[in-house]
């Protein structure tokens, strides 16, 4: 024991001694210690002992059985390596899906490594729909199911769960001034006022409180998903998708929470939210259960059986596959491996070649003593003092997220159901808030310690799916503590990934090819961005919020330019795009400081971080007028867009018409020189990409403006931040199908200039020697033309709903276009424009923007984008008999346009309701400064089950709700900007607000 029984009254002493101690240095705090199964430890300020709170592990204690549990099949459909949480539901439900020649590889026993140390606390309420489903039915599994089909019990235990919302939190949301220091001060244990009177109007309150729904933690925009943000998932997911799915819960007053808890403090407190069907998992009985039940399905567990190599083979396209698991005991031959190894994924992934970007950090927690009435009480998590507190018993465990973790950066093989010592110094951050929570452990000793390797990724999302460097090799790794709670649904999506090719869900959020290629192997990147999610985990996270970490991995060709004008840069997949243009001078950005973790010095006087840190509200931002000036120029005048981070693909070769025939939903054979916007499908018709797609003359190459090609050739331009998901899928179609042709990836070799607005035609002539009237250049067409003296690729498109133009320019000659456009521009009010301005202009004409109003769960039917579809033709393509059959049964579900009188921001999953009824949620929202609204686009089903069609959308009356407060909308099956198309064509019958118009900044 810690003194014999540790109370937590002598924590101010013990952080004194601490303190005392030499720091260890920056970035290395796991150097020097070590992990040890004994794991006994002679410092004062250790505990000697350091048991699980399970009545049971699956722990070998006959060290001297080293075999394998069961001889090795000579082949099988699919080897799951890893027998903790994932690899256990991934196994059971492969098996419970029909595919029984499976095997399960742990090479120590089932829940080495993480699994079985882990807390095992299961919330259901999430700010995505899919993460509400997912979480559903790893509960049914581990409640439910698993007891009926085995007659085992899994240890799942139903207590409940409690979400604190304290003033502190309330403080920091609506009251910028009072975060001097920027983001720092929004981690969990930053600054605010402490005992303030801060909410006399109660009801003033719960509307902010709610208003933490607002954040884009699901939104295109966000730069990651805090998985444990509170205030988004108790306040907003409650009332919002909590009605769709049926979780039961309940908003409690101060009041109310003592009743339920009589131990807690409630002075500080707002209120709370109460799950009673939350609970505790137990991973032993969980992965025992499970186990038992693939076995019965005739899959196969086999313990004691380390991998020690894969075997990848090359087919007769050069596509590399897998096609063994070797182990010290036989080789098993396999089309399929999925990769569950936890914090030793990237290990096993370089077996294979395969990059797994993960990083493993030391997670801990501490179990109590006997405290005398905490039995059945809820779990808990407060947010604002990053803490966890979990029902063990008669005891509680304590945890949460540091801001300064250990990394783990030698990750050693024999550890299996070993544990670290705890560094108290880093552990000490959660006390204070655990006894503010509960003060009874004050006095109460700390029984043991628990602190293990757990595996954290750039996003705080897990890594699954198929990965693009070998065919075969799936991912179930990377789940940020999160495993066993996320471990039902992710297990039933991956099984139905291997068998089917694809999940039944939208699980883009945890596809490994979200990332682009070029971070997955990044040592930087991996371990930055790993440690701003880590120590972010459980803080509030507002619509525009940035990361700090990695910035400035990918830059443009304009970017000196652009930054030099007040450019405020948003990242997405690494790249620096503008987001919108600071009045205030030059706003770089800097180094990441790891928010002054570690000893280092963090950044001082940084112009960016307070910029962002002006935009933490959930009410519209401070720079809202400043997006306005930039979007209503755009509709006035003229505007630049600097979108040079999109994907730009040539796709050559024999095969390369059938290629587009069956990729593309459109028909993109038309004559060189057309453009067209397409989709492009998955083989249950869900959309996985929207671009456009230029047919090429062929010739010879002038790169990187063409490619040399003797027959058919197309340029495809993809948005930046899916591009790696989209040449993955390009891949793995032109693979599956063997069509003999090449995709060529030349993204960084062009950048990418949108001239818009009703100017923007004048403006291009004195620089372009072509023809740009409508009889010579049509919309939806392009050709290679000289503008000021530069070859470029111009394309007269917009998806901003104007007259204008696309310059796709080789990476030399952008800055001598740029400088030609901008000087042209001057006499017409040319403004730099960003992607804040696209969001808003984009959804004020309807267009979408994918993963957002349109998603692989999605077809282009409910999307409302049946225009790209080549069904008059007898064209076949991937998903056109899916198609076919929801166009003759009628839609179930349609996407509808909604827009809003009053003047309030909304920035998705906005409930919404039909006569009182919901039947839906926004999936995207942005303010129209141009119809001087708020337009959101949403989803809606029957509830009865009927066709969703025009009459049903036609004759109801909608509302939305949002932070609590049912506003009237107006459904639109058209856009309410522009309609008939008109500006696209050159055709402006009237102007608009003229008195916003931008002077040009050069």
């Amino acid at each position: 024991m810690y003194n014999g029984a540790m109370a937590f009254l002598g924590t101010a002493a013990v952080s004194r001694v601490l303190r005392c101690r030499a720091p260890l240095p920056p970035l290395c705090r796991a150097a020097g210690r070590h992990y040890s199964a004994a794991a006994a430890s002679s410092t004062e300020h250790q505990t000697k002992e350091k048991n699980v709170p399970y009545q049971k592990t699956l722990k070998q204690d006959d060290e001297t059985y080293r075999g394998p549990t069961k001889s090795l099949p000579r082949a099988a459909d699919a080897v799951v390596i890893g027998g903790g949480s994932l690899g256990c539901q991934t196994i059971y439900h492969l098996a419970k899906m029909g595919m029984t020649n499976v095997v399960l590889l742990e090479r120590d026993r089932l829940t080495a490594g993480t699994t079985w140390h882990t807390a095992g606390l299961l919330w259901q309420l999430r700010p995505s729909d899919t993460e509400v489903e997912l979480l559903a039915h790893t509960r049914n599994v581990i409640s439910s199911d698993l007891e009926k089909e085995t007659g085992l019990e899994t240890g799942w235990i139903q207590n409940g769960g409690l979400f604190i919302a304290s003033n502190k939190q309330l403080w920091e949301m609506t009251n910028p001034d009072s975060r001097t220091q920027g983001r720092g001060d929004l981690l969990p244990n930053g600054g605010g006022p402490q005992g303030a009177e801060i909410w006399p109007d109660r009801k003033a309150a719960h509307v902010t409180l709610l208003s933490a729904l607002a954040t884009s933690s699901w939104s295109s925009n966000c730069w990651g998903y805090r998985q444990e943000c509170f205030l988004q998932c108790c306040l907003f997911v409650c009332p919002q998708l909590g009605k769709v799915y049926g979780i039961e819960s309940y908003v409690l007053s101060p009041a109310e929470t003592k009743d339920l808890y009589p131990l807690m403090n409630v002075d500080d407190l707002y209120g709370t939210l109460y799950v009673p069907k939350d609970g505790t998992m137990d991973p032993a009985g969980t992965c025992t259960t499970l186990s038992r039940a693939a076995t019965a399905r005739g899959a196969t567990v086999i313990e004691n059986c380390p991998v020690t190599g894969i075997q990848v083979s090359t087919d007769d396209l050069g596509v590399k596959r897998v096609k063994a698991v070797e182990t010290p005991f036989g080789s098993i031959e396999t089309p399929c491996v999925v990769n569950c190894a936890g914090v030793w994924a990237t290990k096993l992934g370089d077996m294979a070649g395969v990059k797994v970007p993960l990083i493993a950090m030391h997670h801990a927690y501490v179990v109590t003593e006997r405290i005398e009435g905490i039995q059945n009480m809820p779990n808990v998590r407060d947010h604002d003092a990053s803490v966890y507190l979990r029902l063990q018993g008669d005891a509680l465990s304590v945890g949460g997220y540091e801001q300064n973790p250990v990394f783990w950066d030698e990750v050693s093989d024999k550890f299996a159901f070993s544990l670290f010592d705890l560094d108290w110094d880093v552990f000490m951050q959660h006390i204070e808030g655990a006894v503010n929570r509960v003060p009874a452990l004050e006095q109460t000793g700390i029984k043991s310690t628990v602190c293990g390797p757990e595996s954290f990724t750039a996003d705080h999302k897990p890594l699954m799916g198929e990965t693009p460097e070998v065919r075969g090799f799936f991912l179930g790794c990377g789940f940020n503590s999160a495993g066993m709670m996320l471990g039902g649904g992710c297990g039933r999506e991956l099984a139905h990934w291997i068998i089917h090719g694809r999940p039944e869900k939208d699980m883009y959020g945890y596809d490994i090819r979200r990332f682009h290629h070029s971070l997955t192997n990044n040592n930087r990147w991996i371990r930055e961005r790993s440690h701003e999610s880590y120590a972010k985990n459980y803080s509030v996270v507002f619509p525009f919020d940035e990361p700090l970490a990695s910035r400035n991995m990918r830059r443009d060709p304009f970017h000196q330019v652009l930054q030099d004008q007040g450019c405020v840069f948003q990242e997405r997949h690494g790249w620096e795009r503008p987001g919108w243009f600071n009045r205030e001078g030059p706003a770089p950005v800097l180094d990441y400081d790891y928010y002054g973790a570690y000893e280092l010095p963090k950044n001082s006087d940084y112009k960016y971080n307070k910029l962002l840190g002006k935009e933490y509200t959930f009410d519209f931002p401070p720079h809202h007028e400043v997006i306005k000036d930039e979007c209503l120029t755009c509709r006035n005048g003229v505007a630049v867009f600097n979108m040079s981070y999109f994907g730009k693909f040539f796709l050559t070769g024999p095969d390369a018409k059938k290629a587009a025939d069956w990729l593309f939903t459109a028909d993109v054979n038309k004559a060189p020189g057309s453009t067209v916007y397409t989709c492009m499908l998955n083989g249950k018709g869900g959309a996985e990409a929207d671009l456009t797609v230029s047919r090429l003359e062929p010739g010879a190459a002038h790169l990187p403006l063409a490619p040399e090609s003797n027959g058919d050739a197309y340029y495809l331009a993809i948005g930046g931040g899916v591009a790696q998901h989209n040449w993955c899928h390009i891949q793995t179609v032109l693979q599956d199908q063997g069509f003999r042709c090449s995709l060529h990836d030349h993204s960084e070799d062009m950048g990418m200039l949108s001239i818009q607005g009703p100017k923007s035609r004048e403006l291009l002539q004195e620089i372009v020697d072509a023809d740009l009237s409508n009889e010579a250049f049509p919309f939806s067409s392009h050709k290679v033309v000289t503008a000021a003296g530069h070859k470029v690729r111009a394309m007269r498109l917009s998806f901003v709903g104007e007259l204008g133009w696309e310059l796709h320019i080789p990476k030399d000659s952008c800055m001598p276009v740029y400088q030609a456009v901008m000087a042209a521009g001057a006499k017409h009010g040319i403004c730099n424009a960003g992607y804040r301005a696209i969001d808003s202009l984009s959804i004020e004409k309807g267009y979408r923007h994918w993963h957002a109003d349109l998603r692989p769960d999605d077809t282009p039917l409910e999307a409302g984008l049946a225009f790209t579809c080549k069904m008059k033709s007898k064209i076949p393509f991937l998903g056109r008999d899916v198609l076919e059959a929801q166009k003759a049964a009628g839609l179930r579900r349609r996407i509808v346009c909604f827009t809003v009188d009053e003047k309030v921001p909304m920035f998705g999953l906005e409930a919404i309701f039909r006569n009182g009824v919901p039947v839906g949620h926004l999936r995207r929202s942005e303010y129209g400064y141009a119809i001087d609204k708020t337009i959101g686009y949403g989803y809606i089903s029957d509830p009865e089950g009927g066709v969703a069609n025009p009459d049903f959308v036609r004759s109801g009356e909608f509302t939305l709700e949002r932070m609590g407060v049912v506003y009237k909308a107006k459904a639109h099956l058209k856009s309410p900007f522009d309609p008939e198309n008109k500006r696209v064509k050159g055709i402006y019958d009237a102007p608009l607000d003229q008195s916003h118009l931008h002077k040009a900044r050069m």
